[in-house]
């Protein structure tokens, strides 16, 4: 998805700023900030250092493209203004879309939203596309994680994408549990990576191109992506949405795994038994839970794009 270039404007208009925060203010936020997300980012630096891997811990630094440099840096978001310090510097000073202005406090910096919306219109205009039309779609529970399953199914040993995991039974008996199943993968990145064996088996046939068709709230991976559709729009997404939605996304990873075929639970995790009814039921109770708070969190980032602040 390419954005179009244009000429940024050389000024932002005061009446834009909606808050005001000074330095002391702005300090204690950027620092609130970096404790919040440094217990997931120093871990994962160091399995890196290491060459160690965690298939639920890693997933979204390795999955997405929001580096942990990036993750660690604070923005207020649009339309908060920071006066500038003794040095004449925010956290902000260095990004590309920030804009300074004299407010009757001082001068301050702030994003340009004009100059960030039209150099990213066509990203915008797609994220609040798909944002809204899952806000509108009702949740299907029932798919029970099925999707993980059927990336391994009948694969031969050394195939797997976590081959350093153990299944939690037998390929035999993965596959069967396969073959049971009414599989209705509604995401196109969970699809995509469906074995040869396994395409034809899911109901739906969900592409790039039509995924603002096929999105759904209970779906995990559309859950773990509003992290990604977040982090993608920030700085006009503010850094607090952005955590917020990499939290909820590290929760549900971890759900994904505990009910693959994978056994987790030499690390940490427990297991979610999809193949019996027991398991199933926990399933869909903790889908429907990320399903109410996916889409709170699609609410939130909604309202912050530029011509959707008036929607409900």
């Amino acid at each position: 998805m390419q954005d179009s270039a244009t000429t940024r404007p050389t000024q932002v208009d005061s009446q834009d700023v909606r808050a005001v925060l000074t330095p002391d203010e702005w300090s204690a936020s950027e620092a609130a900030h970096l404790a919040r997300v440094e217990p997931h980012i120093a871990p994962h630096l160091g399995r890196r250092k290491e060459n160690r891997k965690h298939p639920v811990e890693d997933f979204l630094f390795v999955y997405y493209s929001h580096s942990p440099g990036k993750l660690r840096r604070w923005h207020p978001g649009a339309g908060v203004a920071l006066l500038v310090d003794d040095a004449g510097r925010t956290p902000i000073t260095d990004d590309k879309y920030t804009r300074r202005v004299d407010l009757a406090n001082g001068p301050a910096e702030i994003l340009d939203v004009g100059a960030f919306s039209q150099a990213r219109d066509r990203t915008i205009a797609f994220v609040r596309s798909l944002l809204t039309a899952t806000l509108d779609r009702p949740a299907h529970l029932g798919c029970f994680g099925m999707h993980e399953w059927a990336m391994v199914y009948k694969l031969q040993p050394g195939e797997q994408r976590h081959e350093q995991l153990p299944l939690r039974l037998s390929q035999a008996a993965t596959d069967a549990v396969v073959d049971a199943a009414d599989i209705r993968c509604t995401h196109f990145d969970a699809y995509r990576f469906f074995t040869p064996d396994a395409v034809d088996l899911n109901r739906e046939r969900p592409t790039r191109e039509r995924q603002v068709d096929f999105e759904q709230p209970a779906c995990l991976h559309a859950g773990m992506d509003v992290y990604k559709w977040a982090h993608k729009l920030w700085p006009l997404v503010p850094s607090e949405l952005v955590v917020d939605a990499f939290e909820l996304a590290k929760e549900i990873r971890a759900l994904d795994m505990e009910a693959s075929p994978y056994d987790v639970r030499d690390l940490g995790y427990g297991v979610v038994p999809i193949e019996t009814p027991r398991g199933r039921a926990e399933y869909v109770r903790r889908q429907r839970e990320f399903a109410d708070r996916s889409q709170a969190l699609r609410r939130r980032m909604r309202e912050a794009l530029p011509s959707g602040r008036a929607q409900a």
